[in-house]
């Protein structure tokens, strides 16, 4: 058993009760690899933000459980040697599927699981979230549970059609479960083609899709259900179009990827929800640095020249976030 107080991380309970009341929502950044984890702390230190190291089952079997460990605790140290004091990092389990792989990971030194019943019954979904939070808090460690379906796919989370969540139902899926945060359906997606073209509309001066717009009202409803709760968004990138560009002029092939319009997130950060997930963006950053710089020096072999500049991408792509959409920037 390892305490993940002993790698110098923290759990979400302060962090998501500091959010709710400073109307501002925290970074859930995932990673697979060093690039991406010295990105994001390196933009993390730069502006002063509190973070969420998120690491998903499919992720967290492509890097080792045992190396795993040791990055999160060498993230502490790099934002103490960057120059900040006292780092605010969180190493999250994002989409949990049982409470096997849940307790695991909080065996193996995460502060942070969610699990993700919302595909069961809802009875079966309040019985394995109960399960994972009376394991997880005898150990401090906090719990995200989920109530409604993200369309989308996304490593092993898949799902064709989107349901909202109930407002009827959150307050007793969290007085039975007794959960830390509560990620609900409002229209987000998973991946980077969160909307078929026929949901869009279509802009008549960039001729870009435009995605139908977050239901806003469901959200209003739960936190009148819920006042102050934690709340959380999956599927939340915005699909920059730029990056997509880039992917295709440089030999991607990427049609009608479209995300989450970065006004409405930033209207979303406002209001309870305090954890907001990004993933596909930093993908689609790396991947149009990597390429760019490939096509440009196609004698290139070297993966630092490469992922360096893959990794600056994603710095600028985390910053830009953090001060721009959530509002997490100098909180520390």
């Amino acid at each position: 058993m390892i305490n993940y107080k002993t790698l110098g991380l923290v759990n979400t309970r302060d962090m998501f009760a500091k959010a709710v009341k400073g109307g501002y929502a925290i970074p859930a950044f995932n990673f697979n690899n060093m690039e991406q984890l010295q990105a994001i702390v390196k933009a993390s230190v730069e502006t002063k933000s509190p973070v969420i190291l998120q690491v998903s089952k499919g992720a967290r079997d492509y890097a080792n459980q045992t190396l795993l460990r040791y990055m999160a605790e060498g993230a502490v140290a790099y934002a103490k040697e960057l120059g900040c004091e006292k780092p605010e990092i969180v190493l999250h389990l994002d989409h949990g599927d049982s409470f096997e792989t849940c307790k695991s990971c909080i065996d193996m030194g995460f502060s942070s699981v969610m699990i993700d019943g919302s595909h069961l019954p809802y009875e079966e979904n309040v019985a394995l979230t109960k399960k994972v939070v009376e394991y997880a808090h005898q150990f401090d460690v906090t719990v995200e549970g989920e109530l409604g379906v993200l369309a989308g796919v996304e490593d092993e989370v898949s799902a064709e059609e989107s349901h909202y969540t109930k407002p009827e139902e959150v307050v007793d899926f969290v007085t039975k479960t007794g959960c830390d945060s509560l990620a609900i359906s409002i229209g987000t997606s998973h991946g980077a083609y969160k909307f078929t073209p026929e949901q869009c509309t279509l802009d008549p001066e960039t001729g870009r899709l435009l995605p139908p717009p977050l239901a806003f009202d469901v959200l209003a409803a739960i936190e009148k259900e819920l006042p102050g709760f934690p709340i959380v968004l999956h599927g939340s990138s915005s699909v920059p179009q730029e990056d997509v560009d880039t992917i295709n002029k440089y030999g991607g092939k990427m049609v009608a990827a479209v995300g989450i319009p970065e006004e409405q997130l930033r209207k979303a950060a406002k209001s309870a929800v305090c954890k907001i997930n990004i993933d596909s963006d930093s993908r689609l950053a790396m991947t149009a640095a990597v390429r760019k710089t490939l096509a440009e020096k196609p004698g290139e072999f070297d993966p630092r020249k490469y992922l360096g500049p893959a990794r600056e991408s994603m710095q600028k792509l985390y910053m830009h976030k953090i001060i721009n959409v959530l509002g997490s920037n100098d909180r520390l």
